[in-house]
């Protein structure tokens, strides 16, 4: 395939469980793991092994079963955690340990108690400890999008240095504007001595609603990896959303990305995930939402029964979606009301119609919509002057 690849690192078991009463079972995390690695991501964080037996146990077993994917377990700058990490991981064919630390000042002062100096030896040591376990360590700076560009710079340096293949550049309170994600991962770009050795990872939260165009904003300022759940999901407002960043590079094919998640399984694995984790998805969640393809307003639908492009710039199948829908409300039109009833089996003249839409009109007026049942009652009553059915 031509172009760049942007690598697809899936935490949904991982930071997508932290959502409240999302906590999911061995059981269910092998399930989802092995859809997740049907879909095509290239990395899955399986869990944080040091935090509870069970978690490791998850993690332990998702190691032995998946072959295709790199498999990556998180852990603190904290050397007890990173070697559970390791040994959760001792039967993964890729393992991958993720550790970090927090490097803004609100970290370094509120949460740790330390300097900058301080923070970066334990960055240091902490990607040390992981190399005496695997090759691919990956490194977070948490907080990265309040952290200092200079300070940030040193740290991922020192920590390319000390053995990390990844930089994560996390922001982790969702601050960050998209034009100044984008510049972040462009200063470590050009100031960074060897970060040619390394792959820049997107880490982005959706506090203020920015995650997922904070990471395309990344990935255009050189970022070749990002972070992200399925239906958003995650601590607070959630994660970067999977489903949207990989159409995005895949209706945006201009921009010269791409990633091997297979999009027609989009819908069905954002399903699995809600029924599992028992976290609705919103109806107007983008890509994966229920009226995510659906037209209520006349001018809309007449626009779209023409040629659907005018308003869908994605077919539903693209995505594993059940299919465009027309839904008639007191803001639909003629021709969305002759369609609903034709696929009901009813044909009527343009007269026909004028003279059913008055009668529709004052039935929509006192309904959020009109369904089937309804139609059917409307041409029912109607049946002196409708066509035969086709």
């Amino acid at each position: 395939m031509q172009g760049k690849q942007v690598l697809i690192f899936d935490t949904t078991l991982r930071d997508g469980e932290q959502v409240p009463g999302c906590k999911l079972n061995k059981k269910e995390k092998i399930e989802l793991a092995l859809q997740l690695q049907d879909i095509g991501v290239d990395i899955i964080e399986a869990g944080f092994p040091v935090s509870s037996p069970g978690d490791f146990e998850s993690v332990s077993q998702i190691s032995r079963i998946l072959t295709d994917v790199t498999v990556c377990a998180l852990s603190r700058a904290v050397q007890n955690d990173i070697e559970v990490a390791a040994q959760a991981l001792r039967y993964a064919k890729r393992p991958r340990i993720h550790t970090g630390i927090g490097t803004s000042d609100s970290h370094i002062k509120a949460k740790f108690n330390s300097t900058q100096e301080e923070i970066l030896q334990r960055a240091i040591q902490c990607v040390k400890w992981a190399r005496n376990f695997t090759d691919d360590v990956e490194f977070y700076a948490e907080d990265a999008g309040r952290t200092g560009n200079e300070y940030l710079a040193r740290v991922v340096e020192a920590v390319i240095k000390a053995g990390a293949t990844t930089i994560n550049i996390p922001d982790t309170t969702g601050y960050c504007l998209p034009h100044q994600y984008g510049q972040k991962i462009a200063y470590l770009l050009n100031n960074v001595p060897n970060i040619d050795k390394a792959v820049i990872s997107c880490h982005c939260h959706n506090d203020l609603g920015l995650a997922t165009a904070n990471s395309i904003s990344g990935v255009l300022s050189g970022a070749r990896q990002i972070e992200c759940t399925v239906n958003g999901l995650g601590e607070r407002a959630g994660n970067t959303a999977l489903e949207e960043v990989v159409m995005i590079l895949q209706q945006h094919k201009d921009l010269g990305y791409y990633t091997n998640v297979k999009a027609p399984q989009l819908n069905p694995i954002s399903r699995l995930v809600s029924d599992i984790m028992r976290m609705p998805v919103q109806p107007n969640k983008a890509i994966v939402g229920s009226n995510a393809f659906s037209h209520s307003s006349g001018i809309h639908q007449d626009g779209f029964l023409k040629d659907a492009t005018t308003y869908e710039i994605i077919a539903p199948e693209e995505v594993g979606a059940e299919g465009s829908k027309i839904i008639l409300t007191a803001r639909s039109g003629r021709s969305a009301l002759a369609h609903r009833l034709a696929k009901l089996g009813y044909t009527y003249t343009r007269n026909d119609v004028d003279v059913l839409y008055e009668t529709f009109l004052k039935m929509a007026d006192s309904k959020k919509e009109v369904t089937e049942v309804d139609l059917i009652e409307l041409a029912t009553n109607y049946q002196p002057l409708v066509s035969e059915a086709v």
